[in-house]
């Protein structure tokens, strides 16, 4: 009996270390530019019960750092996560000046909607330093997604070319795979903005998930949906249908009748990668010099030139899915 009492014992524990491993949360480091698509693929990652965010880690890119910075911290107190740090970083690309998107989300990112800024300030430590930080707290379980220019994690990776090895997972928004491009004709805008960075970090990663510009277009979001979904009665929808009504028109006049969340899809494969329906693995290379395609995402479909098939490219999500998770983050209490 005393033996059959150890064993109970034994088994009890293990279903204890089961459940503790069940309810413990992936961790989460975003590192972005809001922007107003940024900020929808935000307000989706603080209504996941699954991940603990621990950082928001913030680059110029949709708009100049300091509107990035305070539209971080806007939409945190917005929707009561003032618990998240959020850490400014680079103000600029790494060796080339280049413009920004201020035409599509507004000069401040939000809109131009003039809100008050949020109470808090950022962290005084330096993003690139909080990406190595939380890298060597959480290593072997960090999930690294990044929505803006990878300007921070170059920066980080120069600092520590280790990064990489701590890192469970890192999905990138960025690239177009075919060329058709959202900011030249061949090149995606966050690949655009800071090409020298998408080399540098692309290259240092063995494997990487991407959610290109083309998916994008392929998950599009219809313009009366939306509306109807930012007529719900919260706080967050509120505010997210002050900061969109801009760039949403926007879209409208030029696009057609749906609007394209770049970052909430990419966002959608971050929570619930379950819901790729299609994806294919192939080497990428970023163009750094081509007069019509610098910044372009060069993809070896055919597997020509004998490189690593670094890139996991979603090609197609479960639609039902997506929208499910973005109701749900507008609607949140």
């Amino acid at each position: 009996m005393r033996f059959h009492g150890v064993a109970c014992n034994a088994r009890l524990g293990d279903l204890k270390d089961e459940e503790q491993k069940m309810s413990e949360k992936i961790p989460l480091l975003i590192d972005t530019d809001p922007g107003v698509d940024d900020a929808l693929a935000l307000l989706m990652a603080f209504n996941d019960a699954r991940h603990d965010i621990v950082g928001l880690t913030i680059a110029a890119g949709n708009v100049g750092l300091q509107h990035t910075v305070r539209n971080a911290l806007k939409l945190c107190e917005v929707a009561g996560r003032d618990d998240i740090p959020v850490f400014a970083g680079a103000p600029a690309p790494l060796l080339h000046p280049s413009p920004d998107a201020g035409y599509v989300h507004g000069q401040d990112g939000f809109g131009d909607v003039g809100f008050p800024p949020a109470a808090r300030r950022a962290e005084a430590e330096h993003a690139a330093l909080a990406i190595l930080r939380l890298s060597h707290e959480h290593a072997g379980q960090l999930v690294l997604v990044a929505l803006g220019p990878l300007t921070n994690v170059a920066l980080a990776l120069k600092l520590d070319p280790t990064l990489p090895q701590r890192i469970a997972r890192f999905v990138v928004m960025g690239g177009a795979v075919t060329c058709h491009g959202n900011i030249t004709p061949a090149a995606e805008f966050n690949f655009y903005f800071d090409p020298e960075a998408a080399h540098l970090v692309l290259e240092a990663f063995d494997r990487y998930d991407l959610a290109d510009w083309e998916a994008t277009i392929a998950h599009g979001l219809h313009h009366e949906r939306v509306a109807a979904w930012l007529r719900a009665d919260s706080a967050r929808a509120r505010f997210y249908d002050r900061i969109s009504e801009k760039t949403r028109s926007w879209s409208a006049d030029r696009r057609g009748d749906h609007w394209f969340a770049a970052d909430a899809l990419a966002m959608a494969f971050v929570l619930a990668p379950e819901g790729a329906r299609e994806l294919a693995q192939r080497p990428l290379a970023i163009e750094l010099q081509g007069a019509h395609a610098r910044g372009a995402s060069i993809v070896d479909w055919r597997r020509e030139g004998g490189q690593p098939d670094k890139a996991n490219i979603l090609l197609r999500y479960d639609q039902d899915r997506f929208e499910a998770l973005i109701e749900a983050a507008l609607a949140a209490g």
